[in-house]
C-alpha cells in the first residue's frame, strides 16, 4: 500500500479558517481513480469520516461541517484538501486522509494525521 501525509493542522481560534493538505504517495496514476476521504477523530472517539470526493469531483459532507468545509482534490499533485471556515471547539481533532470507506477499500497506509484545535 501507498502512504499518504496530511499538513496543515494548527491551533485557532474560534471563526477562524484553516486548509488541510494531504499529500498521496505516487502510485502510478491510480489516485485520481480513488474516491477520497477527510476524517477526524478527537480523544476517546471513533474515527468518523467528515468529507469526501468522488474521482468525478462530487462532495459530500456530514451536516455538522455543512457550509463551513470544502474538499477538493488536485490530481496532477495527488493532493487532497480540506479547506474549514468558521471553525468551531467541535471541531477540534486529529484529521486524516484515505480513501472513502463508504465507496471503496482502504487503499493507503493510515498517517499520523495532523492536529486541529480550536480554541473558545
Amino acid at each position: 500500500q501507498a502512504q499518504v501525509v496530511e499538513s496543515g493542522g494548527a491551533l485557532v481560534q474560534q471563526g477562524g479558517s484553516l486548509r488541510l493538505s494531504c499529500i498521496a504517495s505516487a502510485s502510478g496514476s491510480t489516485f485520481g481513480s480513488y474516491p477520497m476521504a477527510w476524517y477526524r477523530q478527537a480523544p476517546g472517539k471513533q474515527r468518523d469520516l467528515v468529507a469526501s470526493i468522488t474521482r468525478d469531483y462530487s462532495t459530500n459532507y456530514i451536516d455538522s461541517v455543512k457550509g463551513r468545509f470544502t474538499i477538493s482534490r488536485d490530481n496532477a499533485k495527488n493532493t487532497v484538501y480540506l479547506q474549514m471556515n468558521n471553525l468551531k471547539p467541535e471541531d477540534s481533532a486529529v484529521y486524516y486522509c484515505n480513501t472513502d470507506r463508504n465507496t471503496s477499500r482502504t487503499m493507503y497506509y493510515w498517517g499520523q494525521g495532523t492536529q486541529v484545535t480550536v480554541s473558545s
